[in-house]
């Protein structure tokens, strides 16, 4: 009775995943015929998905309206530093467990679609709860925000290699660039005049509504990004990749790791750059308490993250096609650097305008390219393997940051500012001069591990 239960809860599981609908096989030139025959349908709903998740996400920020109600609830730095970690490591720290599983498979999206509703895109309707709960109790909607954010992070982590994966199959490597900052280019364009909105809504409704309304927005367009997505024609693209043990795969990350040196270097270049994030979440909570801004502020401070963000966007998507990828990652941490530096020594809150586009013009150029770059360190068949080492990296380092930052902050935001310059300055210095770009430089024996 038990083996009949459990084969028909496997049976059940492979169909919910499509595990048992392998494609057939196809030679390179009907592989490439297959891409460019799907390519402008591909491209269309992949930007509609990516359009509407980043609207809205960028509709309430976890660099300003996030940390800004939270704030409201709470005056522990270390509770506001928490949803840049949850940032962080709910997006980056699942990958490489899931990117040797994910590897196997010979289609990736029946695993995004029907597993990421559940995973992802559900638990964004617990937000408004917990704003509702808000007045009444502020624990129970700490309790239920920081729930509801973790769940949808780590559930989105668990599928990030599938999706990149997904997105490496739909575009050929030259073109990876003008649609991800394409994507995302219109998607926080929308999302900067979403922000303007998302001003007036926090200036003209009281509390908890102010914050009701923008987080309603976000999880209906977070929710239809997931029907856009479910309409991206997969190509068929045959794995055969060994059946490798857990134990095998592990020793086979440290192979990857001590064999491909340039990769290291990549990674502790980039893991650098991600722990001089200390300072990002704090710079709005810096504001409040320096200067004492109206939330209103805010709400344009969010504006001009979004519009360093769009024009990081495009940024990186013109010159990685033609320039490859690690030139942008070097603006995007210099940009950071300079970020950081104008929040140090900022004499008055309008110099807060230029330090939100400043990071803004980072993390879009870092979102683009530190994204793509990784791709193309390997051979197609490793690739869920390689994105997963590179982001559960960079993971535990943006993890750590804003711990970091939260105890520093504690003691003085100049401290932390400064820090966060210094240790991204450096991570700056480690990617210009020692690492070579993946797309010419030759790869070595780390690269085409077996």
């Amino acid at each position: 009775m038990q083996a009949t239960l459990a084969g028909l809860g496997k049976a059940a599981w492979g169909r919910l995943l499509q595990l048992d609908q392998p494609p057939p096989p196809r030679s390179d030139a009907e592989l490439a015929a297959e891409v460019e025959r799907n390519y402008s349908w591909n491209f269309t709903f992949n930007l509609l998905d990516g359009v509407a998740f980043w609207f809205g996400f960028n509709f309430i920020s976890s660099s300003t309206v996030m940390p800004l109600f939270v704030s409201k609830l709470t005056s522990n730095p270390l509770l506001i530093g928490l949803i840049a970690v949850i940032a962080q490591s709910g997006w980056t720290l699942p990958q490489l467990l899931t990117a040797g599983h994910i590897e196997k498979l010979a289609r990736k999206k029946p695993v995004i679609v029907n597993l990421g509703l559940f995973l992802e895109r559900m638990p964004v309707w617990l937000w408004p709860l917990a704003i509702l709960a808000a007045p009444q109790s502020p624990s129970l909607a700490l309790v239920l925000f920081f729930l509801a954010y973790a769940w949808h992070a780590f559930g989105a982590g668990m599928l990030g290699p599938a999706w990149q994966d997904l997105l490496a199959s739909c575009f050929p490597v030259k073109r990876r660039g003008r649609f991800f900052g394409t994507t995302v280019f219109l998607g926080t364009g929308a999302g900067a005049i979403g922000a303007f909105f998302s001003s007036w809504l926090l200036q003209a409704f009281a509390f908890p509504l102010n914050f009701l309304y923008p987080f309603l927005i976000a999880a209906v367009a977070i929710t239809l990004s997931w029907a856009f997505l479910a309409m991206v024609r997969e190509p068929a693209r045959p794995v055969a990749v060994t059946r490798y043990s857990t134990e095998n795969f592990w020793h086979r990350l440290v192979g990857i790791v001590r064999r491909d040196h340039n990769f290291r270097r990549f990674l502790q270049a980039r893991a650098l750059a991600a722990l001089g994030t200390m300072g990002a979440g704090f710079v709005t909570v810096a504001a409040l308490q320096r200067w004492h801004v109206p939330d209103a502020t805010v709400g344009l401070y969010t504006v001009a993250l979004l519009g360093g963000q769009t024009a990081g966007n495009l940024l990186a998507g013109w010159l990685a096609d033609r320039l490859g990828h690690k030139l942008s990652l070097e603006i995007s941490a210099a940009a950071a650097c300079i970020g950081f530096v104008l929040a140090w020594l900022a004499p008055s809150p309008l110099w807060y305008y230029a330090v939100f586009a400043f990071l803004g013009i980072a993390y879009g150029a870092s979102l683009v390219s530190g994204t793509l770059i990784s791709m193309e360190f390997s051979e197609p068949a490793q690739r869920p393997t390689y994105i997963g080492i590179t982001n559960t990296a960079l993971g535990a380092a943006g993890s750590l940051a804003p711990l970091l930052g939260g105890w520093l902050a504690g003691f003085s935001y100049d401290w932390l500012f400064a820090l966060s310059a210094g240790v991204t300055l450096l991570g700056l210095a480690l990617l210009r001069w020692r690492v070579g770009d993946p797309r010419w430089h030759p790869r070595t024996a780390g690269g085409e591990v077996k």
